[in-house]
Formats: structure tokens, C-alpha cells, sequence
């Protein structure tokens, strides 16, 4: 097994108020790691409990604390500390994140760089922010006061877990909320890297608060706890529905990016040796763990066979191998949990279509998570491995023969998370991106982000956007502030010489 990290800590707890502290029942819960699913070490379980500590003290730091009031450069000056930071321990998360997640070493490498990016970006971002103002002349100036929102609960999956976690710790803390975090239980490691980077960068107490713990108990506390304002959510599609229905009771605001079952188009005039490189890193790279992997392949007939045997003998050339190595490009799924999941599929798909690549262990590893690179061709619409997220390792593709059939594919599953269209034709290119259900379409590459554009799917992959502005206006609430600049004539209402006719009747406001 591949040797402990340095600067591991012994046990995982969780940080309220500006302390490490243990769960106030006791209770932790074993952590493995993806190369041999043996326990390496111990995290706190958080419950209801442990939620309305931290909860309190974000409350307090919002209410009481200087953060919240600070001028836009203040933070300015603060979240580009904690980017500086960041950077300086890339190699010291990227052997966490390796070794917890399961991730190639040489992905999990630039991650604190993306991360620290996200925090320069939303410093600059709220520096630059300007909001609207209304004039009347000579009358009324109406203007817009962005204030933060309160106290945001963060909930982040396991995949990227730093990273994903800076994608909303830095939108939240530049405009001024205070936050509670619930990392994910499978990968709660690099999140410890968290406390000793606040700390040292001058982020006031209880602005930043931790709780580690699983959905049911820490993450359904936070979701349910009256004094927090909004949630920002990555997951599962059902889990969700759940935060769904349970923020109802106190309206909440709420972010959800949920799943995905992203299509790449690809059509007979497309350059074959670019969409094949690129549908190749779309569903392997972080072990097919991600949201807007290119799961399903649609391919127009003309080079369909051409281009499934191309697929088929690139898949079986990835290098599987253990986190460590530098010379992997598929490492161990995230948790056994997970990987039954997986597998289950690769058996139904087994059933369903015609299996030209991998579909099972690779026989050098016969421990841990690990799973060839899968490949299913001929796939139909029906099957379970076009219309369900497996989030590994596993690809289907499917033909057509029309743009209209291609449109149809594209959009005869539940999500709508993200869409790749690959042809050299412009117009044609614009006319299915346009017409495809994605919240984010990619004409001719990958998923390549700018982070001023908007992140987010439609139907059952997401609810509301997140990214550039969209981030800061999620964090904060517009106040619209009415200023009279010269007299204004109000009807006296129960004085004397009252008239029906008064012309100010017809400008009484209203909804």
C-alpha cells in the first residue's frame, strides 16, 4: 500500500468556533483508502448536535463578528492570503487527495492550484462588483444594496473533494456569509487542510466552521437548522430531491448541481483524432468520478464502426495502476461501496450491448477498487447504461444517422448537466448545442471552464447556477434602497378636504 502521507493528521475532527473539537457524542466512523479499502484512519461523526454548535458560531460571527462588515478589499486582501496557501501545498494535498480519493497522482496534482485560482477569481470578482442604480431626475434615486446573505451551509461530494470545496467556500466567504461545511464521509482528508489555511491567513473565528459526518444525521441537521439560509449542494439526483423537499419548511435558498448523463455528438465530419482524444479523457480521467464525464457517445453511422474500434483499442491501452504512480491514468474507484455500484452496472450492460472493451478487474490488482476501462457498444436507448448515471469508468455509445436523431439521443434521458458537440460545420454546430436540454454544451473540446460563465444543469441534473456573477448574487440578497430627492405629494388620507379626483391616486404603489 502506498505510504501515509506526510502531515496526516492523527484523527479527523471537527472545527467550530476556531477549535478542533470531537463529536459532542463520541461517535467516529472509519475512513478507507481506495487502494486496498483498508481503515487508515478515524473522523468524528457528526450529528444534530455537533451542527447546532457550529451553526451557532457562524451565527454569531455573521451577527456579532467584523467579517460580514468588512470593506470588499479587506477580503480582497485575505482570500488572496488563503490562495497564496493554497498554492503552497500542492504537492502536500495532492498526495492527500491521491491517497484518499483514489485519484492518479498526476491528476490530484494542480488541484490547489484550481482551487486557489477560485479564490483570486471571487476576490477580484467581489472588488469588482457594481450593482444598479435608478434616477428620476429632479425626483426619486433608487439604488441596489448587495448585503450577504447570513449563514451558508455547504454540502460537497467526494470527487475533487478540495477543490469542489473551494467552488464554494470562496464565492460564500468573498461576499461576506460565514459557512458551515459538511464534507463528504468518503473523502473528509484534505478538508483537514482547511483549518491550519484559515488560521494562518487571519480569517476571524467562526467564520469558517466543520462538520464531518454522513448525510443522514450531519448533512440532514444542517439542511433542517432554522438559522441557516441557504444550502449549496453537489450530488446525487435523489439526494437532492431530499434537501429539496426539506429546505421547504424554512425557504431556504438553495444551489443544487446534481447528476449527470452528459452525450457527445459526434458527427461524421468532425476531426476523428481530436473527439476521440477528447471523449477519451472525458469519461477516464478522475476515474470516470465526475459529473460532466462524456458518458454517452453518440456517434453518426457513417464513422461509427471506424471510430468504436478506435475507442475499444485506445480504452484498453490506459494505464490502470495504483494512485501513487506517476505513469497512471486510472486509478482505484473512491470506496467498495461505490465500486459494487459500478460493477453492478457493468454486469447489467453485459445484458444490454455489446461489450468491446474491459468489464472487470484488472487481473495485477486483486484488492482494492479497481476496474478496467469499460466500453459498451450498439447500446439502445433503453438500456440502464444510457439512461442511468454510473459515475466510473464506463462508457456506451450509440449510433444515428440524423441531427434530428442525434438531438433525440442527446435528450432521451432525465439530466441535463452537460453536452459535447463535435462537427466542422458552424451552423450546424450552434443549431444542436442550441437545441440540446444541457445547462453547458462544449462545441469541439472538452469541458475547458471559464469561471465567469455559469455552471449548472436543467431537468434532473440541477437547480439554479452557480459561477462569475451568479455565484455572488446566490450569496447575497439585493436590497433595493428608494431615495426622495424633492417633495412628494401623498393623499391625506382622513384629513380634511380630502377629494376622490386627488391626482395621486393614480400613482398609489402596488404589487
Amino acid at each position: 500500500m502506498t505510504q501515509r502521507p506526510e502531515g496526516m493528521p492523527e484523527r479527523i475532527r471537527h472545527y467550530i468556533d476556531g477549535r478542533l473539537v470531537d463529536s459532542v457524542s463520541g461517535e467516529t466512523f472509519d475512513v478507507l483508502t481506495p487502494e486496498t479499502n483498508e481503515v487508515y484512519i478515524r473522523a468524528a461523526a457528526g450529528d444534530k448536535a455537533d451542527v447546532a454548535l457550529a451553526v451557532a458560531a457562524a451565527r454569531r460571527a455573521f451577527d456579532e463578528g467584523p467579517w460580514p462588515q468588512m470593506k470588499p478589499r479587506e477580503r480582497w486582501r485575505i482570500l488572496n492570503r488563503i490562495a497564496d496557501e493554497i498554492e503552497a501545498r500542492d504537492a502536500e494535498l495532492a498526495a492527500m487527495e491521491s491517497y484518499d480519493t483514489g485519484l492518479p497522482i498526476t491528476q490530484a496534482r494542480g488541484q490547489a492550484r484550481r482551487a486557489a485560482e477560485n479564490f483570486r477569481f471571487f476576490a477580484d470578482l467581489i472588488v469588482a462588483q457594481r450593482d444598479e442604480a435608478y434616477k428620476v431626475p429632479g425626483m426619486q434615486i433608487n439604488y441596489v444594496n448587495r448585503k450577504p446573505v447570513g449563514v451558508a451551509g455547504l454540502i460537497t461530494p467526494w470527487n475533487t473533494p478540495f477543490m469542489l470545496e473551494s467552488w464554494k467556500l470562496a464565492p460564500a466567504l468573498a461576499s461576506g456569509c460565514t459557512v458551515v461545511l459538511k464534507p463528504a464521509e468518503f473523502t473528509p482528508l484534505s478538508a483537514s487542510l482547511w483549518v491550519d489555511i484559515f488560521e494562518k491567513t487571519g480569517l476571524p473565528e467562526g467564520v469558517f466552521n466543520m462538520v464531518h459526518g454522513f448525510g443522514e444525521t450531519a448533512g440532514d441537521a444542517l439542511v433542517k437548522h432554522e438559522d441557516v439560509n441557504l444550502i449549496s449542494f453537489t450530488g446525487e439526483t435523489t439526494t437532492g430531491q431530499l434537501i429539496f423537499r426539506n429546505c421547504a419548511p424554512t425557504l431556504k435558498g438553495m444551489s443544487m448541481e446534481l447528476g449527470g448523463k452528459s452525450p457527445a455528438v459526434i458527427f461524421d465530419d468532425a476531426d476523428f483524432e481530436a473527439a476521440l482524444d477528447s471523449t477519451l479523457f472525458g469519461v477516464f480521467s478522475l476515474n470516470g468520478e465526475r459529473c460532466t464525464a462524456s458518458s454517452r457517445i453518440l456517434v453518426q453511422r457513417g464513422i461509427y464502426d471506424r471510430f468504436v474500434d478506435a475507442y475499444a483499442e485506445r480504452a484498453a491501452k490506459v494505464k490502470v495502476g495504483k494512485p501513487s504512480d506517476a505513469t497512471t491514468e486510472l486509478g482505484a474507484l473512491v470506496h467498495p461501496e461505490h465500486y459494487e455500484r459500478v460493477l453492478s452496472y457493468v454486469e447489467a450492460g453485459k445484458a444490454e450491448a455489446r461489450l468491446v472493451a474491459g468489464g472487470g478487474r484488472p487481473d495485477e490488482f486483486p484488492e482494492g477498487n479497481y476496474l478496467l476501462p469499460t466500453v459498451f457498444a450498439d447500446v439502445p436507448r433503453t438500456a440502464r447504461i444510457f439512461q442511468e448515471e454510473i459515475f466510473g469508468p464506463v462508457v456506451a455509445i450509440t449510433a444515428f444517422d440524423t441531427v434530428e436523431e442525434a438531438i433525440e439521443l442527446a435528450n432521451d434521458v432525465k439530466y441535463g448537466l452537460a453536452a459535447y458537440v463535435w462537427t466542422a460545420d458552424v451552423r450546424r454546430a450552434h443549431r444542436v448545442a442550441h437545441a440540446i436540454e444541457a445547462g453547458m454544451v462544449w462545441i469541439n473540446s472538452h469541458n475547458v471552464r471559464d469561471l465567469r460563465s455559469p455552471f449548472g444543469g436543467v431537468k434532473a441534473s440541477g437547480l439554479g447556477n452557480e459561477g462569475g456573477y451568479r455565484s455572488i448574487d446566490f450569496y447575497t440578497e439585493s436590497q433595493a434602497v428608494h431615495v426622495t430627492l424633492g417633495d412628494v405629494h401623498t393623499t391625506r388620507f382622513g384629513a380634511t378636504g380630502y377629494s376622490e379626483a386627488d391626482p395621486a391616486l393614480g400613482h398609489l404603489g402596488g404589487k
